[in-house]
């Protein structure tokens, strides 16, 4: 089964209070059958996008996935992926690590990078920021 993730991180200062979340959809891209959100605490927007991939990966494994195909609106997490750039930052080398060590859950794991308008980009972003004014609602 080949499972198509869209995931989005962001943090309201860089760093400072940031989220990850993500949709999960069929081959097809006709049915969402996951989606979900996490208040990180203070991470940058770099370190929040790889977050968010690493829950959809995480997801993408326990629906049993084969293959994937990510879609991220970070270039810059995504041209680390491919191995286009190299991580230099420690704090980004440890998460890219993590996201190494879930592609050997697939067959095939693809990157592909999306502008901010893709409409499933644009529903991880929702997620992200209703997750925030969540957490800031409760702290107020």
């Amino acid at each position: 089964m080949r499972l198509n993730v869209y995931s989005d991180g962001g943090a309201r200062g860089n760093p400072g209070p940031a989220a990850a979340a993500y949709v999960v959809l069929d081959e097809n891209e006709r049915a969402m059958l996951r989606s979900g959100s996490r208040y990180l605490g203070v991470r940058t927007n770099n370190q929040a996008e790889y977050e968010a991939l690493i829950d959809a990966l995480k997801t993408a494994i326990a629906l049993h996935a084969e293959e994937v195909v990510c879609h991220l609106d970070s270039e810059l997490v995504c041209k680390h992926l491919t191995g286009e750039y190299r991580v230099k930052h420690p704090a980004l080398r440890l998460l890219w690590v993590r996201v190494q060590d879930l592609n050997r859950g697939f067959r095939e794991v693809r990157f592909v990078h999306v502008p901010r308008s893709n409409r499933f980009i644009q529903e991880a972003d929702r997620l992200v920021n209703e997750r925030l004014d969540e957490t800031q609602k409760r702290r107020l």
